[in-house]
């Protein structure tokens, strides 16, 4: 099928190729449904941080992200300063980006509103979670590679940036859909999409 990759046995979908790092990441990571307040704050910087990049160039440095913003604490992160972001612009380690940086530190103090609001992040997050009836029957190449938003990504983005949030436009936020198991874009044939629908 367009789009797989097949390796030792295993089917794939075609962004991860035959880079380690990636294929655990898709393996193990990407679409399995996640409900933990840190592990979504985590995602959603991250995706911010990639904006205009590739997410393996992130993937590549989030060791180091995870350093340098204490395991993505939402607590720690929201207690940051200028001082802080000062000393992370010399952090060779990360995306050295001004905004990107200060928008992190925006989002986790806006994170803990949410979670005054709405008991958790992740109450908050999946509220947005597509109807099923909504997505194809069959996920595609062809689909994945045409949509990179969708309606309740759209709606998520707006409501984010309602609350203050930064960098989290639609194609962000489907992305963190997508990673965080909201929907499951495994490809059809791929061997980790039964996994991922198990899981939820």
């Amino acid at each position: 099928m367009k789009g797989l990759l097949s390796e030792e046995g295993v089917s794939r979908c075609w962004w991860c190729g035959n880079d380690p790092l990636y294929q655990t990441y898709h393996d193990h990571e990407w679409g399995y449904p996640v409900y933990d307040d840190q592990r979504l704050f985590e995602k959603i910087c991250l995706e911010g941080f990639q904006a205009g990049l590739s997410w393996i160039t992130i993937l590549r440095k989030r060791e180091n992200f995870r350093k340098a913003f204490k395991d993505f604490s939402i607590d720690h992160v929201s207690r940051m300063n200028q001082r802080s972001v000062e000393r992370l612009l010399k952090d060779p380690g990360i995306v050295r980006h001004r905004g990107k940086i200060e928008s992190a530190i925006n989002n986790a103090k806006r994170a803990k509103e949410l979670q005054d609001s709405h008991g958790s992040l992740a109450d908050y997050f999946w509220q947005f979670q597509p109807d099923p009836s909504s997505r194809p029957n069959k996920i595609t190449h062809e689909f994945l590679t045409s949509n990179t938003t969708c309606a309740e990504s759209i709606a998520l983005s707006k409501d984010l940036k309602k609350r203050g949030w930064k960098f989290v436009g639609p194609t962000t936020a489907y992305a963190f859909m997508q990673a965080m198991g909201m929907v499951n874009d495994h490809l059809e044939g791929c061997d980790i999409r039964e996994k991922c629908h198990r899981s939820g």
